[in-house]
């Protein structure tokens, strides 16, 4: 009788992993603001840099400096340049992320993802560990990531840095 239950907890639990397991494997750690799996993937690689900004709802610099991104958006909307934002708020506290969206008007795509699913990936993507908001990635037109940078990098300083390079490539 004792086998028995064992047998059938063993059953349970594993089918309970297997289940969980499948459902973590199309998750994935980063969804839009509507609940659906997305990836920096999903925006790299176009054939336009690619900015991407980490930031938190409670960050006083992503706060204070967010317009910086909002003008460069639109200062690139038809050029070479587009934002990425990505908060590190967590689906827990999503309400506070679209707080902060509608409160900066932000013109580009943001993902939301926990502070641990972005500090893994961030991991995975660069070797190194996460130091906090804001957080910035910048990648080329063939989607190939060329920085990651941790601190308040200003709009100006990465638009430079993409024209350097942009004209470095055409010669």
């Amino acid at each position: 009788m004792r086998t028995n239950q064992n047998n059938l907890i063993i059953k349970l639990v594993t089918g309970l992993i297997l289940m969980l397991s499948a459902s973590l494997a199309t998750a994935g750690p980063l969804t839009d603001l509507d609940g659906k799996s997305a990836s920096i993937d999903d925006y790299s690689g176009n054939g336009k840099w690619l900015v991407v900004m980490f930031w938190a709802s409670d960050c006083h610099i992503c706060n204070k400096e967010a317009h910086q991104y909002v003008d460069m958006q639109e200062r690139h909307k038809d050029g070479n340049i587009s934002v990425l934002g990505i908060s590190t708020d967590g689906l827990t506290n999503k309400a506070a992320a679209a707080d902060f969206v509608k409160e900066h008007k932000l013109n580009f795509p943001n993902l939301i993802g926990s502070l641990e699913d972005v500090a893994g990936m961030y991991y995975d993507l660069t070797g190194n560990h996460w130091i906090g908001t804001p957080t910035f990635f910048i990648y080329n037109p063939e989607g190939k990531l060329r920085i990651a940078d941790a601190g308040a990098i200003p709009a100006k300083l990465i638009e430079e840095f993409i024209a350097e390079n942009s004209i470095a490539k055409a010669e």
